[in-house]
């Protein structure tokens, strides 16, 4: 059983600070600018993915305005009243759960206490999570209070799923769209993490967790956390393909090459192999996509020709068609019943599309022919009738 003190990874981590924020560069140095130029808006909304840093960037954000002597934004992370903050016993710094507080009777409770003067720092901030989940009632009650607060309260909304938010409330804010985490970055903040925990892990088996992250830094922080409690303090690439049913990237640059080649024996050879040893096939369709894009990109890059897909080179638009037929496949194998011989079919459908030709490419090379064709006809005629 775990210690009383015990906190996982993705806590004991959070960002206390703006230099801990990972990836959103752009926000953070739009948020201190505006506390240095003392050009804070009322209303903020942060939108992005989960796991991004939406919620921990407005506890920062909030640290900054009320930290002893602020707002300033390089505020100490020991001050008493940052430390309150982040523990969540600060007065004058609401969260709220807009999933489970989404009735119009909580938001009009709202409205009355942003009347009252805060009690320790020197602004109310509410800080509103999944805002998308107030209903229209509430989100109308909201409308007066966020267009014309008292000075000293300030909002920050956080959502993923900005197209339900009112575009009357949208308007109102100042909105901040955060973006997924680059790979490597994740990477990085988890090498420091095992610095600092004293876990020994491989680069490989970083690089699979921030594949399984899909640019969330809190995803990533409790993949990691549960590999620990698998592992222990050795961590290797097997170790996190056995526990999330990864391919490991040779296989599945071995299996992009069977699609640029064409060989289907040894494409379902390979299967048979990912599907035997208990692989996500549905995660394998989602890295042989992201494989065949680099492909895509690299053949923009090199003129319209690549040889990244095992050394078999492709066209771009062979390579769009491939991508595409993988695209289509993605709901069979996801929702199917039989999902290899969904994942089977797509591949090898993608395949015939790789080889096929498009039907205008074919047009215009046959309309050149038929243009040339004239000029030759009538030279030869003319040189019959010479004596």
């Amino acid at each position: 059983m775990a210690s009383p003190g015990y906190q996982v990874i993705a806590r004991k981590w959070r960002p206390q600070t703006f230099d801990d924020v990972v990836g959103q560069d752009h926000v953070v140095r739009t948020l201190k600018n505006a506390i240095a130029r003392d050009r804070i808006a009322h209303a903020y909304l942060f939108v992005g993915p989960r796991g991004t840093g939406k919620t921990s960037t407005a506890r920062i954000f909030a640290k900054a305005l009320n930290c002893t002597g602020g707002p300033k934004a390089d505020f100490d992370p020991a001050d008493p009243a940052c430390q309150a903050i982040a523990d969540g016993s600060f007065l004058d710094v609401i969260e709220i759960d807009g999933a489970s507080n989404n009735g119009v009777d909580q938001v009009r409770d709202l409205r009355e206490t942003v009347q009252y003067s805060p009690a320790q720092g020197k602004f109310k901030i509410y800080i509103i999570d999944e805002v998308h989940m107030l209903s229209a009632a509430a989100f109308n009650a909201l409308l007066k209070t966020l267009e014309e607060p008292p000075a000293h309260v300030k909002f920050v909304f956080a959502t993923t799923d900005p197209q339900k938010v009112l575009p009357t409330i949208v308007s109102r804010c100042q909105r901040f769209d955060l973006k997924p985490i680059p790979p490597e970055l994740i990477v990085q903040r988890l090498a420091k993490i095992a610095a600092e925990e004293k876990v020994n892990v491989t680069p490989e088996a970083l690089a699979c967790i921030a594949r399984l992250a899909d640019g969330g830094m809190r995803d990533a922080q409790s993949i990691f956390d549960q590999m620990i409690s698998f592992c222990g303090t050795e961590i290797t690439e097997p170790d996190v393909l056995d526990v999330y049913g990864l391919v490991a990237a040779e296989k599945i640059a071995a299996l992009a090459g069977t699609l640029a080649t064409g060989d289907h024996a040894r494409l379902v050879a390979l299967v048979d192999e990912c599907d035997a040893s208990g692989r996500d096939l549905v995660r394998l369709l989602s890295d042989l996509q992201a494989l065949v894009r680099q492909a895509l990109l690299d053949a923009i890059a090199k003129g319209g020709r690549t040889e990244m897909l095992g050394g078999t080179p492709l066209t771009t638009e062979q390579i769009t068609r491939l991508l595409d037929a993988l695209r289509e496949g993605e709901g069979g194998v996801k929702l199917g019943l039989a999902e290899k011989i969904n994942f089977e079919v797509t591949l090898l459908k993608a395949v015939e599309a790789s080889r096929a030709r498009a039907i205008d490419s074919l047009i215009k090379e046959i309309s050149a022919l038929a243009d040339e064709l004239p000029a030759n006809a009538a030279e030869t005629d003319g040189s019959k009738k010479k004596p």
